[in-house]
């Protein structure tokens, strides 16, 4: 019996090897020259708003929603409670662009650790690029693995090496022209990524037609009539704590998250500083809010292919590649969609998700080196291109270690078949985000807050975060602990992990301010 990857054809190498190549191309032309380290990481501030907000889209969505999303409503249980999120979302954006830009654009900065270090001291912008670091690693390793799910299921190849090929090609474009060429590349991915879910789309409902979707999502679930196109949800925490798609996780647990995804995360926030003035980095940040458009395109074909599936019975082939939900759309591309066209779709997945790699090595880069040498090295007079050098070396060195981070957890999806790469992405996220935001709050508002507090806070949330969360035990059983795995399960309640956002920068900033009415050395 042939193998998925088997159907994807000669042609279809030849698109994917084509556009990767253009991509590489155009995007080095278009990079400009790198003289200076504010070339190098800020694009020398001139970078239209609008290419800097399809660039904060492109990274935002990325093989996570184009796989995940998909795979999450084909599922008999699934929904599209998901698109709540959506409104969190909003929120957050519009809030960063009317309240943060205003400080951020205060004075040149290269990212919010420089302006938190500025209010707080060297300890407080230590600590959050620490943070940031740790976070990159935990959140931006799911995406290195949604994209070597793609590969591996249309090419054959071995996850690991396709996880090593994603690094390699990453580097090389943050290698060559910093976020000039981050940003390009990103505005072209973006292009191509609308067109692969439309054209999904297209042929779904030329297929089968929207209202013959829309019937063949009615079913029934443990007994119960289940409408999978509902896509509101308001069932309390109160009633079911461990519920995650609701409408009170949108619009209360939600716009923490995305705040710091947008206010705090160097990943997007570096891209607003490429503006040249507030009102282009404001209209880049409300803008990017079409995105949401994106997730109900890719809602959509999701509730086409559990249509399609409906109408035409998997064979054993297809069954057996659907035993991880997450093949759905890259096996329904690589057999369904004609050749040439299925290689130029699942191209702009890869580099999608490419595009959200490059992006943060260029951003752990450029903290990394702040925190290392201060700003006045990195910008001193006739240092330019030697920091420059230095930048791309750190890269080199950060794109080995989320490469490595890549590697790590393939070991751990490989054994939990169920395993829900949207719920993996946002749950990673949770050990950091809270206290992130919980110091850029330090930075604001005008309390004493001492940073020994600030540190006993992000402690505090990133165990709380392990109680609660799966990884602490499978890492204890990897160890050989089991009985301790086992016995930590057995005592953890159950909680959405999106609550500890508000609850984290609560614990975080709480513990800062304590400490700081009895430390001589505080924020005033």
């Amino acid at each position: 019996m042939k193998q998925v990857h088997e159907y994807f054809t000669y042609w279809d190498w030849v698109v994917v090897a084509g556009y990767m190549v253009f991509t590489t191309v155009l995007g080095h032309r278009l990079s400009g020259k790198q003289s200076n380290i504010k070339d190098f990481f800020l694009g020398g501030k001139t970078l239209p708003w609008w290419s800097v907000s399809g660039s904060m889209i492109a990274t935002e969505i990325s093989a996570l929603t184009f796989i995940g999303v998909p795979g999450m409503v084909y599922a008999l249980a699934g929904d599209w409670t998901y698109l709540q999120w959506g409104f969190g979302s909003i929120i957050a954006r519009f809030a960063v662009a009317y309240w943060l830009i205003p400080l951020y654009y205060e004075k040149e900065i290269y990212s919010p650790y420089d302006f938190m270090g500025n209010r707080l001291g060297e300890g407080a912008r230590r600590l959050v690029t620490g943070l940031f670091a740790l976070g990159s690693i935990l959140g931006q390793s799911v995406r290195v693995l949604v994209t070597a799910i793609i590969l591996q299921v249309v090419t054959g190849m071995d996850a690991r090496l396709c996880i090593v090929i994603i690094g390699a090609v990453a580097i090389l474009w943050t290698f060559m022209g910093g976020m000039q060429t981050v940003i390009w590349t990103d505005v072209i991915q973006f292009c191509l990524f609308i067109f692969g879910g439309v054209l999904a789309m297209v042929l779904l409902v030329n297929e089968l037609s929207w209202s013959q979707i829309v019937e063949l999502n009615q079913v029934t679930v443990d007994g119960q009539d289940k409408d999978k196109l509902q896509w509101l949800d308001f069932t309390t925490p109160f009633q079911e704590p461990s519920l995650r798609y609701t409408m009170w996780v949108a619009l209360i647990a939600m716009p923490f998250q995305n705040f710091t995804a947008f206010g705090v995360d160097q990943l997007n926030t570096q891209r607003m500083f490429c503006c040249g003035n507030i009102k282009d980095a404001r209209k880049a940040m409300c803008w990017s809010s079409i995105s949401i458009m994106v997730t109900v395109l890719m809602l959509a074909v999701g509730a086409g292919l559990f249509a399609w599936y409906q109408v035409n019975e998997p064979s054993e082939l297809i069954a057996a590649s659907f035993e991880k939900g997450n093949n759905v759309f890259p096996t329904w591309i690589t057999m369904e969609v004609a050749p040439g066209l299925s290689g130029l779709i699942l191209a702009g997945a890869f580099a999608a998700a490419i595009s959200s790699l490059d992006s943060i090595l260029a951003a752990l880069s450029q903290t990394s080196l702040s925190v290392i040498y201060g700003r006045d090295k990195l910008e001193a007079e006739g240092k330019g291109q030697e920091m420059v050098r230095l930048s791309r070396i750190v890269v080199c060195v950060w794109g080995v270690i989320l490469t490595a981070a890549g590697l790590g957890l393939w070991a751990v999806y490989e054994n939990n078949k169920d395993s829900d790469l949207i719920g993996l992405a946002f749950g990673m996220v949770a050990y950091t985000y809270g206290p992130l935001l919980g110091v850029l709050a330090a930075a604001i508002l005008p309390i004493k807050v001492d940073t020994k507090g600030l540190i006993v806070g992000t402690i505090l949330s990133v165990l709380l975060v392990s109680w609660f969360r799966p990884e602490l035990p499978l890492v204890l059983e990897a160890l050989g602990l089991a009985n301790w795995a086992e016995q930590l399960t057995s005592c953890r309640p159950e909680l959405s992990s999106e609550w500890f956002f508000p609850l984290n920068a609560s614990i975080t900033l709480l513990c800062g301010w304590l400490v700081g009415l009895f430390s001589p050395n505080r924020k005033l």
